[in-house]
């Protein structure tokens, strides 16, 4: 692999933004993106460090690369995050100063990663040994137990940190790391209660459910489905990619390893199911003496396994949900909570118990791995915090994150500046000051301590009197009305009044990276962030060890009348206190940026990434950077690279660097204005000139390249010829050694055969010899042998002659024996045969007699028999026939085996009928009642609708869901639901048509067996009630619109507005189940359903034509409606 030795070899763009030329945002933009195509995500701008989320994992973070990086220069590699890892840690270990690692950037960006990565490399570069191993793994292992607590899945990534997190870890005079403090910030817990769609609660929820064994889960009275608990989303429940049971296996053994007691996390996963409980808490209004609401528990159950887990008394818990004591002084006033303030205090305790128990966390791990010696520490903080925030509704939280990272740029300009100086008087190089924007002036406006705008919200929330947003919103427009970076439409500055981008119930902030807009809504409340006395003093009184902890201001012997601070306020210090931490360290900046919103590899936005790039402000750091000198190199390094470019210099300078790099920049004729020097570095004004030398040195290296290969190609063919030479002398050699060894191979192979031939001819003659005299003792041999056998067979002759006389007697009586019982055995056969002969004559009389009676009768009834017989084996082949050829059981299928005779036509179709009919009966046996209901509704809306009204095909293939809010367990209509007594049959979003302009505005529409409601989306409050009884018709056009009115009886309560005239995707399924309705009910008539496309409306007074006609969409849009005149709307159906 090709390794670099300078951060300008082979660069893909521009390394370092410093010097780019030339400098503008497009260019700035364009070489990101060349950089991220070719998969260098990390860019520098002079020391700090532009980290791009590539969205895939690169081969960039190995051990080889933490051995390459290490002890190297920083400018000597090309960019990367453990270039700046290192520099950090060498400033801390060899020069002694502390340092802190700033990471930021927006939601996705990277930044917990990056934090990662740099702990991960100070882990492998510092010292080993059992001890420090420990403190390395303690410190890796609190990242698992805080992002379980405190990232959650959002629509930009799937792992946010919803807080800021900063960690000093700390280590010895050798480099080697002792032990660790961390401190959060703004912890998200708004998140507990409530979730944007689309996102998820805090991890810990879902790997607690999923992850838990069943008897952990037993214990903690918890159900694994997720569908079960208020607090949790269940459109993105499960995240692709992410197993939160493996994940719930890690944080377990992490918190083992960071030192957790086993009792300490059992109590700690008790409160997390005491959150998950509180959300199941709902409450129903009941009616005092005196006239108020009061709340009540509708369900004990999920109360009473909370406080069981807890250890708290039922009654009392019950209690602090429906009262609320106040005290001033000696006095003592108790109010009831209705529902709306019973859900806010519920989802205040849950806020702040999972708040508190995040805060708890912190500390425990702190408490693990902080130093265990007091001896003097060197430091390095790590700081991941959220980056500059720009949403399209910006509230409190976006306003103070903000706030934080203005705090956070005026420090990081002032240090670079600061940096920058220091360096230029360390070289002897003349200062000029620079010009910036200083934001100071926006921090003075946030945080001023008298007309600061968290010191009037401050102010506000302590006011007697009302308080509301509306009020915090006319003071800041008093108040800082003639501040040049504020803005408000009501505001005494004349030049915003007619702004219309500007709301009135907002107010704007130029911040250094550019105009945000605030929504004013909710910022006194979440300033505020109150929680009930009471719930603290029932919190305190739990048995549970670690909610007493929690809940210190609980204590009733320990009463604080005074109000706790405010959110801004403690934010406010706490953002003053990393300041002054900061100011005492070295900064190290890594500036994180998403490519895009996909969370896709490959996919750069250039519009998203540019958004970023402002808010961050690396523009005006890179001006910064360069409104001095734009390169700067030590002598060495620079002589070393450039020393080609001079003959003096090249290739060996024997004097000081200094003077070498001043030799070859007067040979170079380069301008004196273009470069300065220092004590121990080159300082170059101009990225072109450092492109000039670039230029020069890759046209000198040519020329070497050039001059390298021809001296090698001499060399290399000399080599060759010597070669040639030295191999033709010993070739030769060999050859005539190899010639004189053939020849005389040769002779010894015919000597050789000569002996053997010799040797041959005297064996044969021997061998001849030896044979002649073997075949005489042979033929002796023969000749006695055959002697012999003649002898013995004349005396064998002998004996079988007289054997053979001897055998030819017996022979002889044996055949007159056997003559004689053959006759005696013919003789007594024909006796016998003679015998039965008679018996089989008999035997066929009777035959013939008994065959001539039958034949009469089988011919009188033959002819029946065979056909009875036919037709059983036919029908029999029919029947058995059906168990190949039967059809399906779906009462749809219409197919039936062809008729195989014409005699079994009507048996074929009753068997036809009989079939359809039973496996109809099998089909509705598998019903359950919901779907019963369900097709009665279909069939119900065929009778209505079926070839008179277009729409209608559309509703076929669509379940009637009926409830498409989930009314009862979405949280936002609580209050509307315990409005509506009856069971809610249909809860949908309609359009209710404006008379005056045509224009619909959305509805909560709700249907009950007695009423028709309609509420407004936003706030749940309801409009309008009809009873059913009150409705005479609705009407509908036969078109493929979604209007339809519902006509009031005359004189009715509920009639005086007159008629609605509303709109809805889901018409037939409003209608049908509207319909049922009124004709269930034995008190009532049923409701007329009228179809045209043209009917009238009753407006108050007013009686208003509604016409349909044929018409082309406009802009897009499908169905328009249009106020023709006073007594006409209508309405366009493409």
């Amino acid at each position: 692999m090709e390794v670099k030795t300078s951060l300008l070899d082979n660069m893909i763009g521009v390394g370092d933004m410093v010097l780019l030329e030339p400098l503008s945002e497009d260019s700035f933009i364009e070489n990101l993106k060349n950089r991220f195509d070719h998969n260098e995500i990390y860019t520098y701008i002079g020391s700090v460090v532009i980290s791009m989320n590539p969205y895939k994992s690169l081969p960039i973070y190995t051990a080889e690369k933490v051995e390459e990086y290490r002890n190297r220069n920083f400018y000597e590699l090309s960019p990367h995050i453990y270039a700046l890892a290192d520099e950090a840690y060498r400033s801390l270990r060899h020069q002694d100063k502390d340092q802190c690692i700033l990471i930021t950037g927006e939601s996705g960006a990277g930044k917990t990663e990056a934090s990662k990565f740099v702990m991960s490399y100070v882990a492998a570069v510092c010292g080993k040994g059992q001890e420090v191993n420990k403190v390395k793994e303690q410190l890796l292992q609190s990242n698992p137990v805080l992002e379980a607590f405190g990232n959650a899945k959002t629509v930009r990534n799937d792992n946010s940190s919803r807080f800021g997190k900063y960690m000093d870890i700390e280590f010895d005079f050798k480099g080697d790391p002792l032990g660790g403090v961390i401190s959060n910030y703004l912890l998200e817990k708004s998140r507990v209660v409530k979730q944007p769609r689309g996102e998820r609660n805090f991890h810990i929820f879902y790997q607690l459910l999923s992850g838990a064994s069943e008897n952990t889960l037993k214990k903690l009275k918890l159900d694994r489905d997720f569908s079960k608990y208020n607090y949790l989303s269940l459109d993105s429940a499960t995240v692709n990619g992410l197993d939160d049971a493996a994940c719930f296996r890690t944080v377990r053994n992490a918190m083992q390893i960071v030192g957790f007691m086993e009792d300490e996390v059992q109590s700690v996963l008790e409160l997390v199911a005491a959150v998950l409980k509180l959300g199941n808490i709902e409450f129903k209004p009941e009616s005092r003496v005196n006239g108020f609401d009061e709340s009540r528990v509708k369900d004990k159950n999920d109360l009473k396994e909370m406080c069981e887990l807890l250890g708290i008394e039922q009654s009392v818990l019950e209690r602090a949900f429906s009262f609320r004591t106040v005290e001033a002084k000696m006095e003592k006033v108790s109010t009831t909570l209705n529902v709306a303030q019973a859900y806010y205090a519920r989802d205040a305790l849950a806020k702040n118990l999972y708040s508190r128990l995040f805060s708890w966390l912190v500390n425990r791990i702190n408490e693990s791995i902080k130093a265990q010696t007091k001896s003097r520490k060197k430091v390095m903080g790590v700081l991941d915090i959220y980056g500059f925030e720009i949403f399209e509704d910006n509230s409190f939280e976006q306003f103070i994150i903000n706030y934080c990272n203005e705090k956070l740029q005026q420090i990081f300009i002032e240090l670079t500046l600061r940096e920058e100086q220091e360096e230029y008087v360390r070289e002897g190089i003349e200062w000029t000051n620079i010009e910036y924007f200083n934001n100071a002036i926006i921090c003075d406006l946030i945080e001023n301590n008298k007309n600061g705008i968290l010191a009037m919200l401050d102010e506000e929330c302590l006011r007697p009197g009302t308080v509301t947003d509306e009020t915090f919103l006319d003071k800041l427009n008093t108040v800082c009305a003639e501040h040049q970076h504020f803005e408000s439409r009501l505001s005494k500055n004349s030049k915003f009044l007619t702004d219309h981008s500007l709301p009135h119930n907002c107010f704007r902030i130029q911040h250094y990276a550019g105009k945000v807009l605030y929504r004013v809504e909710g910022f006194v409340d979440k300033n505020n962030d109150l929680l009930y006395r009471d719930l603290s003093q029932a919190m305190y009184k739990a048995s549970h060890s670690l909610i007493k902890l929690l809940f210190p201001e609980g204590n009733p012997t320990k009463v604080n009348l005074k109000r706790p601070p405010t959110a801004g306020f403690q934010f406010r210090a706490s953002v003053g206190t990393l300041m002054k931490n900061l100011l005492t360290k070295n900064p190290n900046y890594i500036r994180c940026i998403k490519p895009n919103d996909k969370k896709a590899p490959h996919i750069f936005t250039e519009s998203l990434v540019c958004h970023q790039v402002r808010y961050l402000g690396l523009m005006e750091n890179v001006r910064v950077r360069r409104a001095g000198y734009a390169f700067r190199q030590p002598y060495e390094p620079c002589l070393e690279r450039y020393k080609m470019l001079c003959k003096q210099t090249w290739p060996h300078w024997r004097g000081p660097a200094r003077e070498g790099v001043e030799v070859f920049l007067k040979d170079l004729q380069v301008s004196v204005e273009e470069f300065a020097y220092g004590r121990s570095k080159i300082f170059i004004r101009n990225p072109r000139t450092l492109f000039f030398l670039e230029e020069k040195r890759r046209q000198c290296l040519e020329d070497l390249a050039t001059l390298i290969q021809k001296i090698y190609r001499g060399w290399k063919c000399r080599t060759q010829f010597q070669l040639l030479k030295k191999s033709q002398v010993v070739v030769a050699a060999w050859y005539r050694r190899y010639a004189q060894q053939k020849k005389y191979q040769n002779i010894r192979c015919s000597a050789l055969v000569v002996q053997s031939f010799i040797r041959g001819w005297k064996a044969r003659k021997v061998l001849r010899e030896l044979k002649y005299k073997k075949r005489c003792e042979e033929a002796v041999t023969t000749i006695s042998a055959y002697w012999h056998g003649t002898q013995a067979r004349w005396e064998l002759r002998r004996l079988k002659e007289e054997a053979r006389n001897k055998h030819a007697v017996s022979v002889i009586w044996a055949a007159w024996l056997g003559t004689k019982a053959r006759r005696e055995l013919k003789h007594l056969k024909e006796e016998a045969r003679r015998k039965n002969a008679i018996a089989v004559i008999w035997a066929y009389w009777l035959g013939l007699k008994v065959r001539r009676e039958y034949r009469k009768f089988f011919r009188a009834n033959a002819g029946k028999k065979i056909y009875d017989f036919t037709i059983q084996k036919i029908m029999q082949k029919y029947f058995l026939g059906f168990k190949k050829t039967m059809p399906s059981m779906s009462p749809i299928d219409k197919s039936w085996p062809a008729r195989p005779y014409g005699f079994l036509d009507g048996t074929h179709q009753e068997l036809r009928r009989m079939f359809h009919l039973w496996r109809c009966k099998k089909y509705r046996s598998q019903f359950t009642m919901e779907k019963k209901a369900t097709y009665d509704e279909k069939l119900a809306a065929s009778e209505l609708f079926k070839d008179k009204k277009a729409l209608y095909p559309n509703s076929v293939g669509q379940p009637f869901k009926g409830d498409y809010l989930e009314i009862t367990k979405n949280p936002k209509y609580q209050k509307l639901n315990s409005l509506v007594d009856d069971k809610v049959l249909l809860a949908d979003v309609v359009s209710k048509i404006n008379r005056a302009n045509g224009k619909g505005a959305p509805r909560l529409f709700l249907l009950t067996k007695k009423n028709v409601v309609l509420a407004d989306q936003k706030t749940g409050q309801v409009k309008a009630s009809v009873p059913l009884p009150d409705l005479s018709s609705v009407s509908v056009s036969t078109q493929n619109d979604g209007f339809f009115a519902l006509k009031l009886k005359e004189g009715a309560t509920s009639a005086a507005k007159g008629d609605f005239l509303l709109s809805s995707d889901r018409l037939i399924e409003i209608i049908t189940k509207l319909h049922r309705t009124g004709a269930a009910s034995a008190d009532r008539n049923r409701i007329k359903i009228d179809i045209s496309d043209e009917f009238l409306v009753l407006f108050k007074q007013d009686k208003v034509c509604v016409k349909f006609i044929q018409g082309a969409p406009k802009n897009g849009n499908g169905v328009a409606c249009k106020r023709k005149n006073n007594r006409l709307l209508e309405v366009s159906v493409p």
